[in-house]
């Protein structure tokens, strides 16, 4: 028996799902974004331990929909180059792994910056060294 992607994916709370359907623009780019940030999403709405947390980050959701941002904030995914610069440089994913999230978005969000193949190659370079030498920072 094979699952099929609706099988796979989180269901949509309520009210999450009401918050978009209050924003029809944002319908759309919900259902364009992969499964894995749409469960990212769900995920760190459902993590919210009070009702007025829960109720910010429905509306921050919603707004970063709208303003074409597609993973929630506290998801950073790490670019596949630097990823497997990461990998290849024992030192630097050492120190990585012990990175908050925070600290972690910092790095990804200075690579993500840069568009030109050439200078993010230089960036990964930058952070691998960096990491390294025991740094956290810029």
């Amino acid at each position: 028996m094979q699952n099929s992607k609706k099988d796979s994916e989180v269901v949509m709370p309520k009210d999450l799902s009401k918050a978009l359907k209050e924003a029809p623009s944002v319908i759309s780019i919900w259902e364009d974004i992969t499964p894995i940030a749409r469960r990212d999403f769900i995920t760190w709405i459902d993590g919210a331990k009070q009702t007025e947390t829960r109720i910010r980050r429905i509306r921050i959701a919603r707004d970063k929909l709208m303003q074409g941002e597609r993973r929630p904030c506290c998801y950073a995914v790490v670019p596949m180059n630097l990823y497997k610069a990461l990998g290849n440089n024992p030192k630097a994913k050492a120190v990585w792994k012990t990175l908050t999230p925070d600290e972690r978005r910092d790095f990804v969000s200075y690579l993500n910056d840069v568009q030109d193949t050439e200078s993010r190659m230089l960036i990964i370079e930058k952070i691998c060294l960096l990491l390294s030498q025991g740094k956290y920072h810029f």
